[in-house]
């Protein structure tokens, strides 16, 4: 039977925010959109508002009933099953409360599910800026509705079978763990060397990137690519252009890459061998060959990356100054020493490399498996 969610649910929006929701008067503890993940809940971060008598009805949460997400990723839901004794929502997710000689909570999760994977909730009808899903694009979404019976026997197999991959997925992203442990290990026994630490700008020159738009090019010539920041950088992307900076901001064969700015802040890589550019969220490191080995310098900062991550300011978007860079403190061996131990390095960590590759592809096929498994159940009741 095909029907639609509005037709076998009982559909409420949660309750609005506002000052005087947080008075002091009959407070419970309420669920936000991110307390809700796919089939579970996060409950270590569960804050509590204001509930009068009629509101604590209204929104109030029975084991059964189904958690939607509103707005962030529309549609993302769980099954409430009173892990918290009294607990109500907010409005930025829904309450779906199935009719229970129509529908069950588990088959309709699958169902939201498959919706999530299908983007059917981030469409046009229910997206301006942000994503958002309301009440009444939720109610119309169709649903292929077998008999209870038969309802129950897929959630109880579609269960089964996300457990499995759950319970894989788990295992893969342990060995994830193990490989970066382990290389954080690799470089800390290696580059332990009892030598008097020397600033960066002692064996290196620090060159900042610039706007790579502004004053800094020229437009009657052809560009070259650039990078402009973490998510360009940390694959080594390079976006093209048609400007054509200033040499000063033109990557040199051996140059360490340093993000400055951002969320990937501290990340390091070396220059491509093509010609590049650097923006002002990145800022190149020329070693001194006759003072330090390209490959160590690349080494013993990376043992500092979480210190100079950390050392990041800024109000709204955290960055790092060319003092700041030129200020690190490394410990370096002379050349001989750093050329062995940069070699061993290298070589086990290739070895590291090709291991987290082969279980970012194991992880990366564990995560289609619940769309797989989704839309061949739903599928055949299509079929049918």
């Amino acid at each position: 039977m095909r029907t639609t969610l509005g037709d076998i649910c009982e559909i409420q929006l949660g309750k609005m925010l506002s000052p005087k929701a947080h008075a002091g008067g009959k407070r419970g503890p309420y669920l936000r959109n991110q307390n809700v993940q796919w089939g579970r809940f996060k409950l270590d971060d569960i804050v509590e508002m204001d509930f009068d008598d009629r509101e604590r009805i209204k929104f109030s949460l029975r084991p059964g009933d189904l958690l939607v997400c509103e707005g962030g990723e529309p549609g993302r839901a769980a099954i409430w099953e009173g892990q918290i004794q009294e607990c109500f929502y907010q409005k930025a997710l829904h309450r779906l409360r199935p009719h229970a000689d129509k529908a069950t909570p588990d088959f309709l999760l699958y169902r939201l599910w498959l919706g999530g994977i299908r983007k059917e909730f981030t469409g046009s009808q229910g997206q301006t800026t942000i994503a958002h899903l309301p009440a009444e694009r939720l109610s119309t979404i169709p649903v292929e509705l077998p008999d209870l019976e038969t309802q129950r026997r897929i959630a109880k197999r579609l269960k089964e079978q996300m457990s499995v991959v759950e319970l894989a997925r788990f295992r893969v992203q342990e060995q994830l763990l193990e490989v970066k442990q382990l290389a954080a290990s690799l470089l800390d026994h290696a580059l332990c060397v009892d030598v008097a630490p020397v600033r960066l700008a002692e064996i290196a020159l620090v060159v900042a990137g610039r706007h790579i738009l502004g004053e800094h090019h020229n437009i009657e010539r052809n560009g070259v690519p650039y990078i402009t920041g973490p998510s360009d950088f940390g694959d080594l992307k390079a976006t093209p252009s048609r400007w054509t900076p200033s040499p000063d901001v033109l990557c040199q064969q051996g140059d360490l890459l340093i993000t400055v700015k951002g969320a990937g802040v501290g990340k390091l890589n070396f220059a491509p061998d093509d010609p590049t550019c650097i923006g002002r969220q990145i800022m190149a490191i020329r070693s001194r060959t006759d003072l330090v080995d390209a490959w160590y310098l690349y080494f013993i900062i990376k043992q500092q990356f979480k210190y100079i991550s950390e050392q990041a300011t800024g109000a709204t978007i955290p960055g790092l100054s060319i003092e700041q860079i030129e200020g690190i403190q490394l410990h370096v061996p002379p050349l001989p020493t750093q050329r062995r131990i940069a070699a061993r390095l290298r070589e086990q960590f290739e070895h590291l490399q090709q291991l987290k590759a082969a279980l970012c592809t194991q992880l990366s096929a564990l995560d289609k498996l619940p769309g797989a498994y989704l839309r061949e159940v739903f599928g055949s009741l299509t079929a049918d």
